[in-house]
């Protein structure tokens, strides 16, 4: 079964259809061929600005977790003997603090559906039954639904080259953000947790191999997204920081 032709699924990949291709058209006068590529990193910026909310809550959770760090510790001392008690006793901890040291995965859940919708606009021949003329935009001679892998041709994989440049440097920064900005693990978290932490420092440079093999209006959004993600953290870790 297609999941894009699901009704709901074809709807909503219509209304973005539509929404892009509107933007698109205002863009026209001012960048020409360009113009669709630019409104999808316009939507990504639209996007992202909507989604900030929820960046400010998990920068919090993130203060909340250094803070309960030392309390961890005790409890890990406590109870060092008793792995299932300390296990319950440290999600007390974080259930009474009102933290969940899962936070840090909600905003990257909630650009799945948009990272898909994305990439469905620029893979289909047919939207909604209505043919996608978005397939035959270009950005500096390369299709928008032409991905490294399908071949682009030279010079115009030198497009993937520097949107795939744009998200290295930036998954390097992330995670040398994140790292700095985890606390120090105890034995007082569970190892479950412990190895999730190490998995999501590296998260970041899924984005690179995603650029190569998803249409270049995808790497756009990944390229933009994972930049407004690094600079959006550190200007609220400096905004939201404890006294």
């Amino acid at each position: 079964m297609d999941f894009y032709a699901f009704p709901p699924i074809a709807a909503v990949l219509d209304t973005a259809y539509n929404a892009v291709t509107a933007v698109a058209s205002l863009l026209t006068p001012l960048v020409g061929s360009a113009s669709a590529a630019v409104a999808v990193i316009v939507i990504t910026l639209l996007v992202r600005t909507a989604l900030v909310p929820v960046g400010i809550s998990q920068v919090k959770a993130e203060f909340t977790r250094k803070r309960l760090a030392p309390k961890l510790q005790e409890l890990q001392l406590k109870y060092k003997k008793k792995p299932e008690l300390l296990q319950r006793k440290t999600m007390e901890l974080y259930a009474a603090e009102k933290a969940s040291p899962m936070a840090g995965c909600l905003p990257t859940l909630l650009q799945v559906p948009v990272l898909s919708t994305v990439y469905g606009l620029f893979i289909l021949g047919t939207i909604n039954g209505h043919s996608n003329e978005l397939l035959t935009e270009k950005l500096f001679g390369v299709e928008l639904g032409t991905s490294l892998v399908s071949g682009p041709g030279w010079p115009g994989a030198l497009v993937f080259v520097a949107v795939m440049a744009i998200a290295g440097v930036t998954a390097w920064f992330s995670r040398r953000n994140m790292l700095r900005n985890t606390p120090a693990q105890t034995d007082a978290v569970p190892p479950m947790m412990q190895n999730l932490t190490g998995t999501l420092s590296w998260l970041p440079f899924l984005t690179v191999a995603f650029a190569a093999i998803v249409p270049l209006a995808a790497a756009l959004y990944l390229a933009v997204t994972t930049t407004w993600t690094l600079v959006e953290r550190i200007v609220l870790r400096r905004r939201f920081a404890p006294a």
